[in-house]
């Protein structure tokens, strides 16, 4: 989402309950008791909290169990929860493959789906989840009662499948809250203008926990899933990788979108617009371990505005993402609206362009234009490219599979130099080439050929000291 448009849903979000946090966190615990929250009563809320659960959290009754450990806990804290929950683990997928087979006609290879059912069907995942932690919860003395997203409401625009949170109304939620009750929310899915399910694209759950927390002016979200965190590249690639304590809400966009797999995209954008501090934890703890109950400080990785880091790191993390694809045409006709001729034709057919390089020639009179494309998208972008060779004016395209992007992030670069080119010599080193290269004020993106990436990230890990920290 874009960040008029995610500034715009500030706007409309509705709030209903108008009372400072720090309102809402009393000085003392023991302040006058109210029941509610459990069978004996518990103490008045000190802090307003969303949690999230993915769908390994709650893929089956032990897990959901422990998931209403994690609940208690905080209720027993004082404060007001609301959960959002995902699927089980494994059920969307179940459910879409169910959808495509139901609408393929007889004897087609193919199908095409009405997007309204496909919604109505896969939407019940959540509604499961979230139906059945209630029962847990309400089984272990708290007060839960289940919300689907049309109840609350959620509303999104219409485009089914892939719907974006356009307003929360979180009144009724507050009121419930005031008489001491846990709202179990489904994520991934709100209500359209059309009036029926709409789903939010998969990933969604976590979008769906961020705006709500920002309608509801939460003091926290957390969260929760299968890592205990953000680290500083993939543990899986690189064992020394660390855990961060705290990453600004930049850097995780960047992140998230280079090809880390922690959060969605779109939930970060909404975080870092309405500024909603944001935990990433892990589920798999237990609950009661020390430190799991610290409000400020919990166990995983904040995600916070840039000043809440008081000492910031030149380089926080490397990212890397694989399946990417190098397309390049030569001798383009060098003229004014060359790139638009490219470029607006690809837009149209949903294809993600990323990375451009463009070389002109000698004489000036051509140039030679080369961009970067998910794996998956290269045979539609040379249908596109192929379609429109005529009106762009180039003499040949060429394309190459099995690219890797290799990002360093950090906001330190901003006041720093010589990050840049300690990453070439470091690849240079290693005899690793550069295909294409990218930069922003806080991050450089370098094009490799897909089996180095390992090493890469290695070195790039260890070049910035990363791995000593």
């Amino acid at each position: 989402m874009a960040a008029p448009a995610l500034a715009s849903l500030a706007k409309r979000l509705r709030f209903g309950y108008e009372a400072s946090r720090s309102a809402r966190r009393p000085s003392a615990p023991n302040a006058s008791t109210r029941p509610g929250y459990f069978e004996t009563g518990q103490t008045l809320p000190m802090a307003r909290i969303v949690m999230k659960f993915g769908g390994t959290s709650v893929a089956d009754i032990p897990r959901i169990r422990n998931v209403a450990r994690h609940v208690r806990r905080e209720v027993a804290a004082g404060h007001e929860v609301a959960v959002v929950v995902s699927a089980m683990a494994g059920k969307t997928n179940e459910l879409v493959a169910w959808v495509q087979e139901a609408a393929k006609a007889e004897g087609a290879n193919f199908n095409i789906y009405d997007a309204r059912e496909y919604d109505a069907v896969v939407a019940s995942g959540e509604q499961v989840s979230a139906g059945l932690l209630a029962l847990v919860l309400q089984a272990s003395g708290v007060n839960a009662r289940s919300w689907q997203g049309w109840q609350i409401p959620v509303s999104t625009d219409n485009a089914h499948g892939a719907a974006r949170i356009m307003d929360i109304d979180g009144t009724e939620i507050v009121r419930r809250f005031e008489q001491g009750q846990v709202a179990v929310v489904t994520g991934f899915q709100g209500i359209g203008p059309d009036g029926r399910i709409a789903t939010l694209g998969r990933g969604g759950s976590d979008t769906s926990a961020v705006a709500l927390a920002a309608a509801l002016k939460a003091d926290r979200c957390d969260i929760y899933t299968d890592v205990d965190g953000v680290y500083t590249t993939d543990p899986r690639i690189e064992p020394k990788a660390r855990r961060l304590a705290r990453v600004s809400f930049e850097e995780m966009l960047e992140m998230a979108s280079l090809g880390a797999k922690v959060l969605q995209v779109r939930s970060v954008e909404l975080a870092m617009v309405h500024k909603v501090r944001t935990f990433v934890r892990s589920s798999f703890e237990d609950p009661d371990a020390p430190g799991m109950g610290d409000f400020d400080n919990p166990p995983g990785t904040l995600i916070c505005d840039e000043d809440e880091i008081v000492e910031q790191q030149v380089v926080t993390g490397i990212a890397y993402a694989k399946d990417e694809a190098q397309i390049s045409l030569r001798r383009v006709a060098d003229r004014p609206g060359v790139a638009a001729g490219i470029f607006g034709p690809l837009a149209e057919a949903n294809i993600n362009v990323d990375m451009i390089v463009q070389n002109i020639s000698e004489d000036g009179r051509s140039t030679d234009m080369t961009f970067t494309v998910p794996s998956g998208d290269v045979g539609k972008a040379l249908a596109v490219l192929e379609k429109n060779r005529e009106s762009v004016g180039f003499d040949v395209v060429q394309h190459e599979t099995g690219m890797v992007k290799v990002s360093v992030i950090g906001i330190g670069m901003r006041s720093h130099a010589g990050v840049a080119a300690t990453a070439f010599k470091a690849l240079a080193d290693k005899g690793i080439n550069i295909r294409a290269i990218t930069t922003s004020e806080i991050k450089i993106s370098i094009l490799i050929d897909g089996p180095y990436a390992e090493l890469a990230v290695r070195t790039l890990h260890s070049v910035y000291g990363l791995d000593k920290q």
